[in-house]
């Protein structure tokens, strides 16, 4: 494992917008009183305007937030801050919408000042079957377009909060795990065969956010796997050490302290745990595989993170009263989101440099590139590129079949004679073999590696 620096102190002032619910013990015994909506600002007409509640809100947790009901609250809110944009960014296999949320301080923040600046990006339920997430998103667009604490407004005006509710509206839907082709799109941010995942990817790439947060949610296996909320940073070695160094922190000392702190358990995902000791059993998910978001993040030179709170109940008042544990879920989510903004305001400049330096070191092209293994895993010999080619040629046909996945990547080529030549000097450069050496478990197309570029 390389050596990783951790970073320990104080989690600063909280900078969002208040939880609109009272964090539930971790046991699950007891659970928040029922949510209200904090007082309305004026809005862009200096009209009072009582914030919208969620249906997941108005029903104390007895139900999830509807479809139509979601593109209410989106269009209330749109229509009611000038700080905030709601864009259609793509369509479903069923026709539905996928929906960007824009959050700024005065103006919805456009990509070009996103790439330039600090930018967090929410993906919410990429899982059907995993509401409390995509709630807790509607809940936190909902508090920051309203606030008007000057924490807020001061966090607002210094980062871009860009929020995807629900990135599975057909798996949403139809409450399962897959889209409508039955696809988990949480493995396909490589061969970026699904709509969605194609959405994400441009998402990515036009607005190059600093953070990616994806929520999830994860059914337990008793004794060992058991906590409210679970974490895990980006494990792929083609992460820049920076941007890894980052998104650790922001697991290891601002997100599971933040779940603590409102009395959640908190434990890394995938690791089974001994009850007794706290020591690791073993490793049952949370690897480097690119294709997985966390870790196609870090690649991209994202801070990823990956949040899963727990699905079932583990009390017998959990099991008596589904809304007590659908309040546990969301609440457990809202505080992970807490940590989140806490990580992003006292470690704003860290992040930046993080991911700028990281961004411009695939043009010295130098080092290996790694075709396996992790940050708690070494890769074994054949899964280390030591001395990669310049760039890899693609026939014709080849680059007729993924030129668009390479642009919605955001590689570059150079298209000419009877293909094109990818090179690897760009500010992906460890993402092009993943892409395009046979060797590469998800690679579009086997390229020719070449070393006269």
């Amino acid at each position: 494992m390389r050596p990783r620096a951790l970073v320990l102190g104080a989690l600063g002032a909280v900078l969002a917008a208040p939880l609109l619910v009272a964090p539930a013990h971790a046991s699950g015994t007891s659970g928040p009183a029922e949510v209200s909506a904090a007082p309305g600002p004026a809005n862009t007409t200096g009209t009072a305007a009582a914030p919208p509640r969620t249906g997941f809100e108005r029903s104390n947790g007895a139900r999830w937030t509807t479809q139509p009901e979601e593109q209410e609250l989106l269009a209330r809110v749109d229509r009611d801050h000038r700080g905030v944009a709601v864009d259609r960014i793509g369509t479903t296999a069923q026709g539905r919408p996928l929906q960007l949320v824009r959050i700024g301080a005065s103006a919805p923040p456009t990509a070009a000042q996103t790439a330039r600046g600090n930018t967090v990006l929410l993906l919410c339920s990429q899982h059907g079957d995993e509401p409390s997430g995509r709630d807790a998103c509607l809940s936190k667009v909902r508090d920051l377009a309203y606030a008007r604490d000057p924490g807020t407004r001061r966090f607002l005006e210094r980062t871009a909060v860009l929020v995807v509710p629900t990135a599975n509206p057909d798996g949403r839907a139809a409450d399962t795990r897959g889209n409508a082709d039955g696809v988990d799109i949480n493995r396909d941010h490589i061969a970026l065969r699904t709509a969605e995942g194609r959405a994400m990817a441009a998402l990515i790439r036009d607005y190059r956010p600093d953070v990616v947060y994806d929520l999830h949610e994860y059914g337990p296996t008793e004794p060992y796997y058991v906590k409210d909320l679970l974490s895990l940073w980006p494990r792929n070695l083609n992460t820049d050490d920076r941007v890894h160094d980052e998104a650790h922190t922001l697991s290891e000392d601002f997100v599971r302290p933040a779940a603590e702190s409102s009395g959640f358990s908190s434990g890394i995902y995938g690791i089974w745990t001994d009850p007794e000791t706290g020591e690791p059993v073993k490793q049952v998910a949370g690897d480097g595989q690119e294709r997985i978001l966390r870790n196609t993040a870090g690649i991209k030179h994202s801070v990823g993170l990956l949040v899963e709170t727990r699905t079932n109940p583990l009390t017998d008042e959990e099991e008596a009263d589904p809304a007590l544990n659908n309040r546990r879920r969301v609440t457990s989510q809202l505080s992970g989101l807490h940590g989140l903004v806490d990580f992003v305001g006292v470690r704003r400049a860290r992040i930046e440099t993080a991911t700028t330096l990281a961004r411009l070191s695939g043009y010295a092209d130098r080092g290996p590139v790694h075709l396996g293994g992790a940050d708690n895993d070494p890769a074994t010999p054949d899964q280390v590129i030591d001395d990669p080619p310049c760039g890899y040629r693609l026939t014709a046909e080849q680059y007729g079949e993924v030129a668009d996945e390479l642009a919605l990547h955001g590689i570059r080529s150079k298209p000419g004679g009877k293909g094109a030549l990818v090179p690897l000097r760009q500010s992906l450069r460890d993402l092009v073999p993943l892409l395009l050496d046979e060797r590469a478990a998800y690679h579009l197309t086997a390229g020719q590696p070449v070393n006269d570029c």
